[in-house]
């Protein structure tokens, strides 16, 4: 499911301490491995690393690649024969390894079209193909299996009505249209993919009155202006269209009639018409072959420069006099979801899991979205189940899982960590994820106590491309990167990459995204407060032009993905050395100090936030005062001025600005410790590793609150979180920021409060652990 902009790295913008530029230096030499390893004594990692080498030499690249064409042989989607299949296939796979695996099922709400139509009936007459042709040399695009084109837990209906255009249908579109006096009530609304996340186009149109909502491809987001077209190149031919679900994931993912429990057969389920995350509007997909009549009917302004794209056409937003007629009805009936469960358990600390996931539904065939990570998340079980043959056990249990139903709603994972809440809460000690992967760069994101630990393996698993460490090349990535600065970065962009900067330079770690939504991590870290990580390669591949198409296919993958599956290998090793290095570290190797550093970047990012919104409130009263806009304007092309917004009063960070001392002076204090633990200069117990382990397991759940976030209990952590109106993209410390985005000054101080509460308690637990290693209470 997961589409984040792939042309920038994981990390951007970063300003590198003095040693950046010789680290850098001294990587493309090679990748000499380390003298110690973090969380491992020197001796211990000597041994450690060799192991890891073990387990390296079990990945083949065919292997990925024969995995890769079988399970995208036919559709995934749920309820498809094949992705049963796939599901036994992979469950079997496991057993043949060494693994005890099982089958979970549940049984979701999951609407699938049973007929839909889109016409064109004035000023002139065109009906819509809504299909998508087979394409040479693309030998699964001829299957006429996969799911027809439509968008999940859209409504059913019949409507007609006048047509504007939206551009990408996200709020300050909407205050563009009102600067126009342009009202799109009673009217079905067409917007372009991008900019946001889908399900926020038909949510923000059904918010205004639209009576359906039409989203297209525009060929300058994801075909022939940005490359050339399949099968010539990777990019979206003109009938390709995204497919997608449009359910309200920002209020709560999974199955929309069970918020909160697993969707077991016996569980208590929701009247349809009383699930808050289903639409209540028709939503359709087309291609930019199907849009381009309906947007070349349209009459009314001409749309502002930055709503046109790039079709042959002048791009005007309505309304009318084009008029539209859709028709849409589905089977919204109960289907299963396969989850493959497989467990290896802990030598020494059963109760201690750390869990691996990767979904493997997709919409058609899904070679790239999901399947390139999950046939290297098969390779890391693999080699796994080698070290198991040989002799090897984990010190921690292991549990691998294959989820279903992702690309709905995140169906298989939510409804299993719904299910067993309790008990992850309790045990789980880590949730890594992964969705696609291709050619390019390491791209992690998660927990930040995490952050020194994946630096640490990417400066041992060499990128294929150039031979240096997987580090060394996104380094690399960064440094260029923020010297080419992109003058277009929108401001929470701009913000993260100062942020990653400052972290880079204090540290010399490369500083890890946060994590919002879009992929299985989201009810582990969101709602169960576990410690979560997200490692996938992207940034070379041509595979946007095919997300979520019947183009996402085998032969597009092995041209356009990552031709020689070597990326798919660079993902098992980074991820299979972190799952192995927390299996067996003798005590949880997390820090503490890149945490305490990023928190105190994101108060500052919402002091900033709060000064812009200050500044712009004054500098726009004079400009509203002076009649600026009405005379600077066109008068044969009116539009208005924006609205006018109301003085920022003195908001209370206080609690924030307070606890962010005791969480620097904490960190790094835990810090010192854990290294004179490792060194062997703190001798500690079997009794005494488990009590700090059980103390580190619970560290994430105390940024959480029951309460959750407004108007979304779901969502319990108050530092990462999606945007409600961002969709996938993050927003961190969200309770406050959106407060603050929205002008809701009461609700903005009250959840400063909370978030401090809740760092504040993060700052107990570390110096709980921080008196356990030194033998105090």
């Amino acid at each position: 499911m997961r589409h984040v902009t792939r042309g920038r790295a994981a990390v951007c913008g970063l300003v590198m301490c003095a040693g950046g530029a010789v680290a850098l230096a001294a990587g493309a030499a090679g990748t000499p491995e380390p003298a110690t390893i973090f969380g491992f004594s020197a001796a211990d990692g000597t041994r450690e690393l060799a192991f890891e080498q073990r387990f390296d030499a079990a990945l083949d690249p065919a292997d990925l690649r024969g995995w890769l064409k079988t399970l995208s042989a036919g559709a995934n989607h749920v309820g498809a024969p094949h992705d049963k299949a796939n599901a036994e296939l992979v469950r079997d796979l496991f057993r043949q390894w060494g693994w005890n695996a099982q089958i979970e099922e549940f049984e979701v709400l999951y609407p699938t079209l049973k007929q839909h139509s889109l016409e064109l009936i004035a000023p002139t007459r065109f009906t819509a193909s809504l299909q998508e042709p087979p394409i040479e040399g693309d030998a699964t695009s001829t299957r006429t299996d996969g799911l027809a084109p439509y968008n999940e837990y859209g409504a059913d209906g019949d409507v007609t009505g006048e047509l504007v255009y939206l551009n990408y249908g996200m709020p300050e579109d909407y205050r563009a249209l009102a600067r126009r006096g342009i009202d799109v009530k009673g009217k079905i609304v067409i917007a372009r993919y991008g900019k946001g996340w889908r399900g926020l186009k038909p949510k923000l149109a059904q918010q205004h009155g639209a009576i359906a909502c039409i989203i297209y491809s525009d060929p300058r987001d994801d075909g022939y202006a940005r490359g050339d077209i399949y099968p010539q190149g990777g990019w979206r031919p003109p009938a390709g269209l995204q497919r997608g679900s449009v359910a309200d994931m920002a209020v709560y993912p999974g199955d929309p009639l069970t918020p909160g429990i697993g969707a077991t057969k016996d569980a208590k389920r929701l009247p349809i018409a009383e699930a808050r995350t289903i639409l209540k509007i028709p939503v359709m997909p087309i291609s930019y072959a199907d849009a381009q009549p309906l947007l070349a009917a349209l009459a009314g302004p001409v749309a502002p420069g930055d709503w046109r794209g790039a079709l042959p056409i002048t791009y005007h937003v309505g309304p009318g006099p084009a008029r539209v007629h859709i028709a849409i009805a589905s089977d919204w009936s109960l289907k299963p979801v396969y989850d493959v469960i497989a467990k290896i358990p802990g030598s020494e600390r059963p109760d201690e899991w750390v869990v691996r996931g990767n979904h493997r539904d997709g919409w058609v065939f899904g070679a790239w979205d999901p399947l390139s990570g999950h046939v290297a998340m098969l390779a890391e079980a693999k080699g796994i189940g080698a070290l198991l043959k040989s002799g090897w056990k984990p010190r921690r249990t292991l549990i691998y899982a294959s989820w279903d139903g992702e690309e709905a709603g995140l169906l298989g994972s939510t409804e299993w960590a719904e299910a067993h809440a309790s008990e992850l809460q309790h045990k789980a000690v880590l949730y890594l994820n992964s969705d696609t992967n291709a050619r390019g760069f390491l791209h992690p994101e998660g927990s930040h106590s995490l952050q020194h630990l994946v630096n640490d393996v990417a400066r041992t698993v060499k990128d294929p491309e150039t031979g240096v460490s997987s580090q060394a090349r996104l380094r690399a990535r960064v440094l260029v990167e923020g010297f080419d600065k992109d003058p277009s970065d929108e401001r929470d962009v701009a913000a993260e990459k100062a942020r990653e900067a400052r972290s880079a330079a204090r540290s010399g770690d490369l500083a890890m995204g946060a994590l919002g939504s879009g992929s299985d991590y989201s009810a582990f870290l969101q709602h169960l407060g576990l410690t979560t990580l997200s490692i996938e390669y992207a940034g070379e591949e041509d595979q946007d032009g095919v997300y979520h198409s019947n183009y996402d296919s085998f032969d597009h993958y092995v041209r356009f993905g990552d031709p020689t599956f070597a990326y798919g290998i660079a993902e098992a090793q980074t991820v299979g050395h972190v799952i192995l290095r927390i299996a067996d570290a003798p005590v949880l190797p997390l820090e503490f100090t890149g945490f305490a550093d990023t928190m105190r970047d994101y108060v500052e990012d919402l002091h900033k936030l709060l000064d812009e919104r200050r500044t712009r409130a004054a500098e726009l009263t004079p400009l509203l005062d002076q009649n600026a806009y009405r005379l600077a304007a066109d008068p044969t092309r009116a539009v208005g001025a924006p609205e006018r917004e109301a003085p920022v009063p003195d908001l209370n960070l206080a609690p924030l600005d307070a606890v962010l001392p005791r969480l620097k002076t904490s960190a790094a204090a835990y810090d010192a410790a854990y290294a004179r633990l490792t060194a062997g200069e703190i001798k500690l117990s079997g009794p005494q590793r488990k009590q700090l382990d059980a103390l580190l397991q619970g560290m994430e759940l105390r940024l959480t609150d029951p309460r959750g976030l407004p108007g979304r209990d779901w969502f319990h952590h108050l530092v990462y979180a999606p945007g409600l109106l961002t969709g996938y993209a993050v927003k961190t410390m969200p309770g406050v920021r959106e407060a603050i985005e929205a002008g809701r000054w009461n609700e903005a101080e009250r959840y400063a409060a909370m978030t401090a509460e809740r760092l504040s308690a993060y700052a107990e637990g570390i110096e709980q652990a921080t008196a356990l290693m030194s033998g105090s209470r």
